[in-house]
């Protein structure tokens, strides 16, 4: 659980409608979305009503920065995941390519029911048409990036399509927007906006360092491998900038460095594979 004593963590709602129309403009060119989550936080680094927001679109979920947490728990989450949405599930990371096939395989398998339509009507057979959507740095860049490697042929703007929206051909059955859509950080629940401070979903201009690192330290207290880590007894950011000897000027120790290092640590797996979400109880 998060503490709210002190954190408060803030979006500009400008921001926010303008990220939602360049989304939605965006949606209206594809025919299936592969949403891309924090496997560190499956449930809070998705949106509110995601589905509104996305409309009818058939929708696959890839879990990303899979490295940075525990492989059994994210099997769990996986299949909590596949049965609580009805979308196919995938698990990825930055290193590997097994998953690139079966990513391509589904948005294939998802578009179909578009492109039988689309013939129905008379229209000739073509390539299904994806975007990968997402909060802040979730991966989807890094996602587009592995399915797009082998693949350089771009295929140019489509009718109707601004000039800046390029297409790149993933194989004769396939073809991704090249651009990524982000879906905005919008919620009142600061438990869930706390999250995506620690895993840089949130802007560092959105919040202080301390009271996010506190809130980390929080939900780890009882890890003993971060107290290892650490090598302190109480994960507070006052221990650890003692152990670290980081003291500032009255022989204070200086918390505000100590919280960066902090959230860094996390943030760069150091502390440990951990899933940072309840699962609901069903």
């Amino acid at each position: 659980m998060v503490s709210k004593s002190s954190l408060h963590i803030h979006w500009y709602p400008g921001h926010i409608a303008k990220a939602e129309r360049q989304l939605k403009e965006k949606l209206n060119l594809v025919d299936v979305i592969i949403e891309v989550r924090d496997s560190r936080i499956p449930l809070s680094s998705s949106y509110a009503n995601i589905e509104k927001l996305l409309g009818n679109k058939p929708r696959l979920l890839l879990l990303n920065k899979a490295d940075l947490v525990d492989k059994n728990e994210l099997k769990k989450w996986a299949e909590y995941l596949k049965n609580s949405t009805g979308c196919p599930v995938v698990v990825t990371d930055a290193r590997g390519a097994k998953d690139l096939n079966l990513v391509v395989k589904y948005a294939v398998e998802l578009s179909e029911p578009k492109i039988q339509a689309l013939m129905a009507k008379g229209l000739l057979r073509r390539p299904a048409r994806a975007m990968v959507v997402g909060l802040p740095n979730v991966g989807k860049s890094s996602v587009i990036n592995k399915l797009t490697k082998s693949s350089k042929t771009k295929t140019g703007s489509k009718a109707g399509v601004t000039r800046q929206q390029q297409w790149v051909r993933i194989n004769p059955k396939l073809e991704l927007l090249d651009t990524p859509g982000i879906i905005p950080t919008r919620q009142d629940n600061q438990e869930q906006a706390a999250k995506l401070a620690f895993v840089s979903s949130v802007s560092e201009n959105a919040y202080s360092p301390e009271p996010v690192a506190k809130a980390l330290l929080n939900m780890l207290k009882d890890k003993q491998d971060v107290k290892d880590y650490y090598k302190v007894d109480d994960l507070t950011l006052e221990n650890i900038a003692i152990k670290r000897n980081w003291i500032i000027k009255g022989e204070s120790p200086d918390t505000e460095r100590t919280a960066i290092y902090v959230l860094k640590d996390f943030r760069e797996g150091r502390l440990g594979l951990f899933i940072l979400d309840e699962m609901p109880v069903e």
